[in-house]
């Protein structure tokens, strides 16, 4: 049974009214089994431990030319209505994905990529257009309320790292970015860029450290 605690009145962008309530809910725990580590990227929105991806539609990007012509034509009205369509439809593709993670999993780990740090380089939009905090704050709160476990980690050098034999073989640097497989070269495991990282987060939740430049692995 839902219990109504307050309520209240907001105006969005476009001029439309919505009426808000806070609900008192049961809680339901999760059915989900396993954890699971996410790396946050921009080809890829996120990109699962278990090869799952959510695809960066770059919604701003598909819009950007509508967009320049409202506003070239001053039509303010027409220009917020193309934000807040970029808007819905990000967070209507992030709210699908973080809630089939939250009933699949027992733990959610993501990495703690930066929007803020990347978001003053020339990769800014691609980084506005991914809205990874916006992805986070809906992985956190959908696992508060079904009860599993949700963490961040330091992500550095989760790319680099063989997840088979703990190695720092990857691509390094800016060309680096571009090099999206490959293989180590020692033990030979062939890796998918993000995915290969996001199994290395996962191996951080659980304790297991990644070895530093120069110090081979354990």
């Amino acid at each position: 049974m839902h219990q109504f605690r307050s309520g209240s009145f907001n105006e969005d962008s476009r001029g439309r009214w919505y009426f808000n309530v806070a609900v008192d809910v049961d809680v339901q725990p999760t059915l989900g089994q396993g954890a699971v580590g996410i790396d946050l990227g921009l080809k890829d929105m996120a990109t699962c431990s278990d090869g799952e991806k959510l695809e960066n539609n770059r919604f701003y990007r598909h819009m950007e030319d509508k967009l320049a012509i409202a506003q070239r034509a001053r039509n303010k009205r027409r220009v917020k209505a193309i934000h807040a369509k970029i808007k819905n439809r990000r967070k209507d593709a992030q709210h699908k994905f973080s809630r089939k993670l939250v009933n699949q999993y027992g733990e959610i780990v993501v990495g703690d990529v930066s929007s803020t740090k990347l978001a003053k380089t020339r990769m800014a939009k691609s980084v506005y257009d991914a809205g990874w905090s916006q992805l986070k704050t809906m992985l956190e709160y959908k696992c508060a309320h079904a009860g599993i476990v949700f963490k961040v980690v330091h992500e550095n050098n989760t790319t680099r790292t063989c997840s088979s034999c703990g190695s720092l073989s990857g691509p390094q640097g800016v060309n680096g970015l571009r090099v999206r497989d490959w293989g180590c070269v020692e033990c030979g495991a062939l890796h998918d860029r993000d995915v290969n990282a996001a199994r290395n987060i996962l191996s951080l939740a659980a304790g297991h450290r990644r070895p530093e430049v120069g110090i081979p692995a354990l």
